[in-house]
Formats: C-alpha cells, structure tokens, sequence
C-alpha cells in the first residue's frame, strides 16, 4: 500500500479539498493577499491571522527534477522521476510531483497539473510538461 498524505490537517486541507476538486490553490492571507507558503494562519506580512485558499491556474515550470534508480517502498517501483515546479500564478511557490521512469526534461518546461485519485479521500497533484510527451498513464497510479 502506498503511503497516502494526511489530507485533514488545517494548514493544508484547503489545498487537498481543491485537488478533490481538480483544481491547484495557495493559501493567502484573506487581508492582503499575501501568498503564504508554505500554507500557514499567519501573515508574515500584515500580521494577519485571516487566511483563505485561492485557485490558481494549472500551469507551472520545471525548476528542477531527480530519478530514482533504487527503490525504497514497493509503491514506487524504479526509476521514477521526482519533479519540482514553480507555480505559474504563484512566484515563489513550488510543488513537487512523481513521473514514472526517466523522463527527457529540461528546467524551464511547461508543465500541467494532473489529478490522481488512489482513493475516494484523497486526490494528489501531479506535474506532467504540458507538451504532450508524457501520457497521464505515466504520473503514479497507486492502488488501496
């Protein structure tokens, strides 16, 4: 069994019930907008402690990726590639992903979200380059 991120958490639930919905979103301080990630209650900037979820658009860069070549859980069978991403609406904000075997990256590629759901809870944010050349079959597919 794979493991499953906690999903009820209140920094972060905002961010797993859009991903339930098929959608990206940051935390913001609801004051002054303010992008706050990592996702906490409090705005380092106006001292805020009003937050809300914003959605944002699906689109990021690749900022940087690393392959697998030994596996450390039977849920992720080798190679598989981990990307990070640097959200397109959100400067600063960086998310990372699972692509499976060895993908040709470069920094810089456009890459799109894409939503996997292992269980009826839980849907997690993939990154996929928005070029085509990787199928959706080859983000993590994990079974419960």
């Amino acid at each position: 069994m794979a493991p499953l991120p906690v999903t009820n958490d209140p920094d972060t639930a905002g961010f797993w019930l859009a991903a339930q919905r098929g959608e990206v979103a940051v935390c913001a301080c609801a004051n002054c907008g303010v992008v706050l990630h990592l996702p906490r209650s409090y705005c380092h900037s106006c001292r805020s402690w009003a937050t809300e979820w914003k959605v944002v658009a699906p689109w990021a860069r690749l900022v940087s990726w690393t392959v697998a070549e030994h596996q450390v859980h039977a849920a992720f069978p080798v190679p598989y590639t981990f990307v990070l991403v640097e959200l397109d609406a959100a400067p600063g904000v960086r998310l990372g992903g699972y692509i499976a075997g060895r993908p040709d990256l470069r920094v810089g590629t456009r890459m799109r979200a894409h939503f996997v759901t292992p269980s009826e809870d839980v849907t997690l944010v993939n990154w996929i380059p928005d070029d085509g050349s990787i199928s959706g079959e080859a983000v993590m597919q994990r079974t419960i």
